[in-house]
């Protein structure tokens, strides 16, 4: 099965300055970061506050979900942080 995205929930992590989702392969969840910079290159005009990093996701979810699936299918592990790099 591959990985999707079912529970449209994600929240701002001010201690990793990332928004963080989840997504599910199967019966196993995975924890995924997009990194306050990786929003920024792919939104560039987005507010600098909790509010603007996450209608920045809301607005490239699409664009983020494919790139943390990409990002998956590297290796498994607990959680994945997405980069500037990723995108």
């Amino acid at each position: 099965m591959a990985l999707n995205f079912p529970n449209q929930s994600r929240s701002y992590d001010a201690t990793r300055r990332a928004v963080r989702f989840w997504g599910h392969d199967s019966a196993m969840e995975a924890s995924f970061f997009v990194n306050e910079d990786a929003l920024k290159r792919i939104q560039p005009d987005m507010r600098f506050d909790e509010a603007g990093f996450l209608v920045a996701f809301d607005l490239n979810r699409d664009l983020i979900y494919a790139t943390a699936a990409k990002v998956y299918a590297r290796g498994r592990k607990g959680s994945y942080d997405l980069i500037p790099a990723d995108f």
